[in-house]
C-alpha cells in the first residue's frame, strides 16, 4: 500500500444506495477505514421499503423485482444471506398478457420459454439459447466499461444482437406472441424502441432470468441494503445517516472520496474542484424519460384472465410490440400516452409478509416525459383492469410518485429518471463521460460510482465494485480482493 499522510478516513462513500454500498464493502475489504454517508435517516439509496398504503402492507418505494441482484459477480461473493437477505423465486420470472386472454411467460428454462412461444420456439432458442450457454464468461464484461473480454467471441455474438435497436430484432420472430414478449423486456431501457442498442436490455433481463431468475427479497428490496449494510458493518466499516452532502468540504479528511451520485449532483457537490472541460462534458450529459410510480394495497390477487400470470413475480402490460413502441416513442416526445406500458410487480403473490393474511400488494409504474407532473393512475388502473377485470374493485388504498416527487425522494432520480441518465448509444458504455476510466473525475481522488457510470441501472453493485478497484489501484496501489 502507498505512504498516505494521515487522515480521518481512508475513503469516505456519499450515498448508500447498491453501488455506494458496494464500493464501500470493496474498499473495506482491501484493509481501509471507510465511512458511509447517507442524506436520508435510513439506508438503501432505490433499496427501501415502507407501509405506504395502509397498516401492515410492505410496499417497495424504488426498485422491486431483482434479477441483475441475483446474478451480480459482486454480490454472490458475498455472505448477504448470513445478514438476513433470502431471496424468493416466483414460478413464472415474468409475464406478457394479451387482449385474448392468453400470455407469453419467461420461465428458468429457455427450452420451456421458447416451446410456449409456438411458431417462434426455434427463433427464440436461436436467439437466448447462446447467450445463456455464454453468461458466465461474458457477465463481467456486460455489467462493467469496456474491457478486453475472456470469451471475445461470446461477447461478439451477444453484441451483434443488442447493439440493434428492439425494433430490429423483434423481426426475428413471426408471432405477436414473441414479439411483445421481447418488447416488453426490451422497454426497461426507458428509450423508444427504434433507438439503437435498445435491444441490449432485453436481452440481458431474459438472460438474467433464464441463469438466476427474477426474485424477490423476502420483506422488501430494503433487506437487500440492509443485508450489505450488516456485511460492510461486520468487516469494520462506518455509516452516517442523517448527513446530506451538498459540498465536499463537509466531508471528513480522506485520501478517496467516491460519489453514488448522478453528473448533476457530481457538479453541485464537486464541481469548484473538477477541470472546465470535465465540467462542459458533465453539463451535456442527457437524462432519460421519468416514471411514474404507483402502489396499491388490494383485498385478494390480482384477477388476471391469464391462469400464467398470476403466479408470476413480474407481469409487463402493452399486450403488442407495436403498441409498446408506440407508448415509448410518444413519452420520449414529450407525450403522456393513453395507453402506456406498464411494469407491474406482485411481490405478495410469492412473499407473504408484504401484507396481511389474504391480502395483497402491487407495485407499478408507467414511463412519462421527465419531470411530468401529469397524474398517471387512472391510465394505469385501466392498463390493469385490460387484463384482469374487477381490479378496480379489488382496491383498498393507493398511493403515487410522479415524476417530480420520485426525484425529490432520491436526488439521483433526475426528473424520475431511474436509471441515472438516458442509455443512450453515446451513454452506454462511456458514461458519464468518453475515457478510458469513467469512474474517475479530473479531479485526483474524487470518483463517481452511481448508476451513471458503467454498466448503468439495475441493482447490482457493479458500478460501484468497478468505481472502488479504480480508486484502489490509483490511490493505494492495491488490488480488490474480489476476482470477479
Amino acid at each position: 500500500m502507498k505512504q498516505q499522510k494521515k487522515v480521518d478516513f481512508d475513503a469516505v462513500v456519499v450515498g448508500s444506495g447498491p453501488n455506494g454500498l458496494a464500493a464501500a464493502i470493496v474498499m473495506q475489504h482491501a484493509g481501509l477505514s471507510v465511512l458511509v454517508v447517507e442524506g436520508k435517516e435510513t439506508i438503501g439509496g432505490g433499496l427501501r421499503s415502507a407501509e405506504l398504503t395502509l397498516p401492515g402492507f410492505t410496499h417497495d418505494v424504488c426498485s422491486a423485482i431483482h434479477p441483475l441482484a441475483a446474478g451480480s459477480p459482486l454480490f454472490s461473493k458475498l455472505p448477504l444471506a448470513e445478514h438476513g437477505l433470502e431471496f424468493i423465486y416466483p414460478q413464472v420470472a415474468a409475464a406478457h398478457p394479451f387482449d385474448d386472454g392468453t400470455a407469453a411467460v419467461l420461465t428458468s428454462s429457455v427450452d420451456e420459454t421458447a416451446s410456449l412461444l409456438g411458431k417462434d420456439a426455434k427463433a427464440y432458442r436461436n436467439l437466448i439459447g447462446p447467450l445463456v450457454r455464454d453468461w458466465p464468461s461474458i457477465v463481467n464484461n456486460i455489467l462493467g466499461p469496456l474491457s478486453f473480454p475472456k470469451n471475445p467471441i461470446g461477447l461478439s455474438r451477444f453484441g451483434l444482437n443488442a447493439l440493434p435497436s428492439a425494433s430490429f430484432i423483434s423481426r426475428r420472430f413471426s408471432t405477436e406472441k414473441a414479439k411483445g414478449l421481447f418488447g416488453g423486456m426490451a422497454a426497461h431501457s426507458i428509450m423508444p424502441l427504434e433507438n439503437f442498442a435498445t435491444s441490449a436490455i432485453g436481452l440481458v433481463l431474459m438472460a438474467a432470468g433464464h441463469v438466476k431468475g427474477w426474485p424477490v427479497p423476502k420483506g422488501g428490496s430494503a433487506q437487500i441494503a440492509n443485508a450489505l449494510a450488516s456485511y460492510f458493518k461486520s468487516i469494520g466499516g462506518k455509516i452516517q445517516t442523517g448527513f446530506y452532502v451538498e459540498s465536499l468540504k463537509q466531508l471528513p479528511s480522506s485520501h478517496a472520496i467516491l460519489l453514488d451520485v448522478t453528473p448533476r449532483q457530481l457538479l453541485q457537490i464537486a464541481g469548484d474542484q473538477l477541470s472546465a472541460s470535465y465540467r462542459s462534458k458533465l453539463e451535456r450529459y442527457k437524462y432519460g424519460m421519468g416514471v411514474f410510480k404507483i402502489d396499491f394495497a388490494l383485498d385478494g390477487p390480482v384477477p388476471w384472465k391469464a391462469a400464467e400470470v398470476r403466479r408470476a413475480g413480474t407481469v409487463h402490460l402493452g399486450s403488442t410490440f407495436r403498441e409498446i413502441a408506440l407508448s415509448e416513442r410518444e413519452t420520449w416526445k414529450g407525450i403522456h400516452s393513453k395507453k402506456p406500458y406498464v411494469l407491474v410487480a406482485q411481490q405478495s403473490v410469492i412473499d407473504s409478509s408484504r401484507a396481511p393474511q389474504g391480502k395483497h400488494t402491487l407495485w407499478a409504474y408507467c414511463h412519462v416525459p421527465n419531470g411530468s407532473t401529469v397524474d398517471m393512475s387512472s391510465a394505469i388502473e385501466s392498463q390493469i383492469e385490460r387484463y384482469a377485470p374487477g381490479f378496480r374493485q379489488r382496491i383498498l388504498r393507493k398511493n403515487t410518485f410522479n415524476a417530480q416527487q420520485m426525484n425529490k425522494y432520491n436526488p439521483n432520480y433526475i426528473g424520475g429518471d431511474i436509471n441515472g441518465g438516458a442509455i443512450t448509444p453515446s451513454q452506454l458504455f462511456t458514461r458519464p463521460v468518453l475515457s478510458l476510466s469513467p469512474y474517475r473525475t479530473s479531479a485526483k481522488g474524487i470518483y463517481i460510482c452511481s448508476s451513471s457510470t458503467p454498466p448503468g441501472g439495475g441493482v447490482h453493485g457493479m458500478c460501484g465494485y468497478h468505481a472502488a478497484d479504480r480508486a484502489l489501484k490509483d490511490i493505494f496501489g492495491l488490488r480488490s480482493v474480489f476476482k470477479l
